[in-house]
């Protein structure tokens, strides 16, 4: 939910710029990114000044007017989002970027910086208020209000939750959501079949929760999960779906299908750790045969048994990892916790480097093949020599001086994009393996603490309960 200000640039745009991009808010100005122009504040500021008065027949150093009615020279964002949406800096610069092409065009000139100086983090974007084809911007209420409501559509796409709804006002109610009240069928179990359908194919909750934003569903992260259906009105919590869709379930019934199930489990070291386990899975099979228990099916459309137990199956399958990897002890798995946490991390802040050297490559070669193609030519109109102008200065700075020149460049960007999918592939293991350990190791205090018979006698007996005061109710409404 980035919170989007607009400010109006009247003078001093090589002043913002400056403080825009400054490396020590910008980790060494890795975390900036440019558009049409280049992201040094005294290129930039060239670049922009040359469109700018082309177009306005102004002066772009003009200083601020006594009467107030200065000329606009550029249009300053700032984008900040809050700490419990957990956006990275790099993800925070992908949103800007996409957001200027969004809002302003491919056309526009643009510096964008991710500031991380701060408490939040925080985008600073700069518009030029010409672009390349001569377009003016403005800035006013309702450019600010199509900022918002641009902002919250790219959040939406890069799996961010979107601040206040600003679209659709007043709009009438869908012919989806017309069929689904005339047939007289479920929100919940049109949610609940979406769910199930992409239980085999994601690795995590957060990966089901991504899927579902990308089929159109709306969901939203509180002290609950609340999931929306395309041309549903209101969201349902998922805890209201059954005890098979809460986040806990949904996690196990994931862990399960990711570890393969009873086929992996060949032999056992008979440590203390599979023992406590081996020794949990017969007590909850028994509670289960016995109906002392909630039923909780690991497949939905099978009926109940000890066999299809949800709980049965989560510790099988984490018997399976424990085994598989030999995990001696708990001391042994937090110690592998902790290592795998740092091996992430690393990796994480190398992929994003990566991907930032690689965007900027990427650039230049696009740039220096425009030069090449359209330099002799002599029909061009203004917004092309603006840009060819811009992809010169980019070149010269980078010592590209022919087209054998750009060969390097391609080959830098080829082993680039090797490093970093190899790089994504080796991520993706890790944050799983570190999943899988994360939901063992919590799994096991309890077991250890002999908290998890108890706590599952206490959910039944909490369900008879509520089960019996729902009778009453029941039995009034029959009558």
């Amino acid at each position: 939910m980035p919170y989007c200000k607009q400010l109006a640039v009247h003078y001093n745009v090589k002043q913002t710029l400056t403080y825009i991009l400054n490396p020590d808010k910008t980790d060494e100005r890795i975390l900036t990114a440019s558009i049409n122009c280049m992201t040094e504040p005294e290129f930039a500021y060239t670049q922009m000044k040359a469109v700018y008065e082309q177009f306005s027949k102004r002066s772009y150093d003009s200083p601020k007017q006594k009467n107030g009615k200065s000329s606009v020279k550029a249009i300053h964002l700032i984008m900040s989002f809050a700490d419990k949406e957990n956006v990275s800096p790099e993800l925070a610069l992908k949103i800007g970027k996409a957001f200027v092409r969004k809002m302003f065009g491919d056309d526009a000139q643009a510096v964008i910086a991710t500031h991380i100086n701060a408490e939040h983090i925080h985008n600073h974007i700069l518009i030029n208020s010409y672009s390349l084809s001569g377009k003016r911007f403005y800035e006013n209420q309702t450019t600010l209000r199509q900022a918002r409501e641009t902002a919250n559509g790219v959040c939406r796409a890069f799996g961010v939750t979107p601040a206040l709804n600003f679209e659709n006002k007043g709009r009438s109610i869908s012919y989806f959501e017309w069929q689904h009240k005339k047939k007289g069928t479920s929100w919940k179990e049109h949610i609940r079949q979406a769910i199930d359908n992409l239980i085999p194919a994601v690795y995590s909750v957060d990966d089901l929760l991504s899927e579902l934003e990308g089929k159109g569903f709306t969901v939203k992260r509180d002290k609950h999960i609340y999931i929306k259906a395309p041309g549903q009105q209101r969201s349902v919590s998922l805890w209201t779906l059954g005890e098979d869709y809460t986040e806990e379930s949904l996690n196990a019934r994931i862990l399960w299908r990711m570890v393969g199930g009873e086929n992996a489990i060949k032999h056992f070291s008979n440590t203390e750790i599979e023992r406590a386990y081996i020794s949990v899975i017969g007590e909850v099979r028994i509670l289960a045969e016995q109906n002392k228990k909630v039923k909780r099916r690991c497949d939905t459309n099978a009926p109940y048994s000890p066999k299809n137990d949800l709980d049965i199956y989560r510790l099988s399958a984490q018997l399976t990892v424990i085994n598989r990897d030999s995990i001696a002890s708990i001391g042994d798995l937090e110690g592998r916790i902790d290592r795998l946490s740092a091996e992430h991390k690393a990796m994480q802040e190398q992929l994003s480097d990566k991907l930032l050297k690689q965007e900027k490559v990427q650039a230049l070669i696009h740039q220096s093949e425009y030069y090449f193609e359209n330099a002799d030519k002599s029909d061009l109109s203004a917004e092309d020599n603006n840009r060819l102008e811009i992809c010169k200065s980019s070149m010269q700075a980078n010592d590209i001086e022919s087209l054998d020149d750009i060969i390097a460049w391609r080959e830098r960007n080829n082993k680039l994009l090797s490093e970093i999918a190899e790089l994504k592939n080796s991520i993706y293991k890790k944050k799983n393996r570190l999943a899988l350990y994360a939901d063992i190791r919590d799994t096991y205090k309890d077991i250890s603490g002999g908290d998890y018979i108890s706590k599952l006698v206490e959910e039944e007996k909490l369900h008879r309960e509520q089960e019996h005061k729902k009778q009453p109710h029941k039995k009034k409404h029959n009558r």
